[in-house]
């Protein structure tokens, strides 16, 4: 039986930089994979990177312009050059591992107990290995609802499978309007796909500031996408060109022929047949590993990281993760969820939405005076620049101390932006020093100039 100082299961994000760092300090370390075409994780396999380059060629495409025929041909290029950049990035991840010292390992772990796992390998054969110390980050996979004929359909997708579809379909349909649903939304429309959102709710995406969410759906409306909201998919059934896809609304029912279905429901943390109870770890009534704020489970030498752990699903919250757990067990502890600040996240619509604290609504209810910043986008030089006028920025202010609480940005650029905002809430930085420093010029941080000239 093998045996290793660390084994870290699953090549994400923190798994990787965790595995690493640990290598570095001359522990062995096994980092284990269930497949080879997701070393590096979900992010630059199947989530952000391979999303985010669909939207920038969407974008392009749009700008573009012609015939349905024209931006299918761009949108098949665009899924093949996808292929190659995910393919490229992951060799070097794996490459990077190795030559850090790490001994990858491909297959499928499952716990024993607290200190061995089996591993089972793609050629049926398995082993099993010994470890003194042992960190899952196994990530999340998709959730699909028990739908009438969905799970059997041909015409279904999820996100993932999204984007190996090479045929742009003429009608998209979008079960879920949550962030990954708007954004598939946001991008096949500028392919040219007619897309139709189908949300079970009525408000539109609720977390978000009301007048900054209420300016999102103005504006995807006005692009053509179709926001059913109350309402739910009772039935998908299967033609020979595509799927009839039954949708009960507030107005009745009516049936949708579309060529491809997304199922963007959300996403549950991945312990399929990693059997944790034989272990002893404790899970979440989600379902998640539990932890505690230094991200070790119930089992003293097990920690979790990363979506597997219940938090929030970001690559950069993985990385983060990592940074704790190395702070646990090589540094002094002192690095934990509750002290790793404020966290920015940007939805990559056309333009991209982001947001980092309290809306003006969750911080009166806190108990705070608040100052509201507000500003349209085509008051900025340059959105006016970039052709990109839509939409607002939003900034919550502590009137008795001119901290900022939350920011609401639906603007170009607005995923750099926010990251400012991060930093300025972070170190305690007062509003009123955004507003008074010097920016270059014709950007779109100079615009906090007059953003911030304008609270009130």
């Amino acid at each position: 039986m093998k045996e290793f100082d660390n084994i870290i299961i699953g090549f994400g994000k923190g798994g990787k930089t965790l595995a690493g760092a640990l290598a570095a300090k001359g522990e062995k370390t096994a980092l284990i994979e269930r497949s080879d075409k997701m070393y590096g994780g979900t992010c630059i396999n199947v989530a952000c990177i391979p999303s985010k380059f669909l939207e920038n060629s969407a974008r392009l495409s749009a700008e573009a312009g012609g015939s349905f025929q024209e931006k299918a041909a761009r949108y098949r290029r665009t899924i093949e050059e996808k292929r190659q950049i995910i393919s490229d990035l992951r060799q070097k991840n794996l490459a990077k591992a190795v030559g850090a010292g790490v001994e990858v390992i491909t297959g499928t772990a499952s716990f024993l107990d607290d200190h061995k796992i089996q591993v089972s390998y793609p050629d049926g054969t398995g082993e099993e290995l010994y470890g003194k110390r042992f960190f899952i980050n196994t990530g999340a996979k998709p959730f699909i609802p028990p739908i009438a004929g969905l799970k059997e359909s041909r015409y279904a997708y999820t996100s993932e499978g999204m984007m190996e579809l090479e045929e742009l379909p003429e009608r998209l349909l979008i079960i879920g309007g949550g962030y990954i649903g708007l954004e598939f939304a946001s991008y096949y429309t500028n392919f040219g796909s007619k897309v139709t959102v189908i949300q079970d709710g009525e408000r539109f995406i609720p977390r978000e500031d009301e007048e900054v969410a209420a300016s999102v759906l103005a504006h995807m409306t006005e692009t053509g996408i179709r926001i059913l909201r109350s309402s739910e998919v009772t039935e998908v059934k299967d033609g020979t060109d595509g799927a009839e896809v039954t949708v009960k609304t507030g107005d009745g029912e009516e049936t949708l022929h579309v060529q491809a279905i997304l199922v963007a429901t959300g996403r549950r943390p991945n312990v399929e047949g990693l059997h944790p109870e034989n272990a002893g770890i404790q899970l979440t009534k989600r379902g998640a590993i539990q932890t505690d704020e230094g991200l070790r489970t119930s089992v003293p030498h097990i920690w979790a990281m990363g979506d597997v752990a219940g938090g929030l699903q970001f690559t950069y919250i993985s990385l983060d993760d990592s940074r704790i757990v190395k702070s646990q067990i090589l540094g002094d502890g002192s690095r934990t969820t509750q002290n790793r600040g404020a966290v920015p996240y940007s939805v990559f619509l056309d333009p991209p939405l982001s947001r980092v604290g309290m809306t003006e609504k969750e911080a009166r209810e806190a108990g705070f005076e608040v100052k509201v910043a507000r500003m349209m986008t085509a008051a900025a030089p340059r959105a006016r620049v970039l052709k990109a006028t839509t939409g607002m920025l939003k900034a919550v202010i502590d009137a008795g101390t001119g901290q900022i609480l939350g920011a609401h940005f639906y603007c170009a650029e607005s995923h750099e932006l926010i990251n400012l905002i991060k930093l300025a809430m972070d170190a305690k930085i007062p509003y009123t020093v955004l507003r008074d420093n010097i920016y270059n010029h014709p950007t779109m941080s100079e615009t906090f100039n007059d953003f911030f000239a304008a609270v009130n």
